[in-house]
């Protein structure tokens, strides 16, 4: 019997239609971060373990962000640079070389 012609059977084919839409996996997401005059904008971020942080240099001078004990990203001026986020946890990041600097990321499972 077509689907379409029969109310139950159109039930069950949203349905299921459904379901397979909720086990899709969330894709990742590349999260945009600009330095701009000393400062990271935004400061605090919410991540998930395999989000990209896009940290976007817009000053004339060279930042990092740096994880104390961790992970180090060099940002020439006018430059860009990315992090790949593989395990969860929260972790206060600056600039090497303007200490004034500071950012905060938590990544959820």
């Amino acid at each position: 019997m077509n689907a379409a012609v029969n109310p139950l059977g159109s039930a069950i084919l949203a349905l299921l239609l459904g379901t397979a839409a909720l086990v899709v996996p969330a894709q990742a997401e590349t999260i945009e971060v600009t330095i701009d005059r000393l400062v990271y904008a935004p400061a605090e971020i919410e991540a998930k373990v395999g989000d990209e942080i896009e940290w976007i240099n817009k000053d004339a001078l060279v930042h990092t962000a740096t994880v104390k004990g961790g992970a180090e990203v060099l940002l020439p001026a006018k430059k860009s640079g990315r992090l790949l986020l593989n395990e969860p946890g929260s972790f206060d990041y600056v600039c090497r070389y303007h200490p004034n600097m500071k950012g905060h990321i938590a990544v959820g499972p």
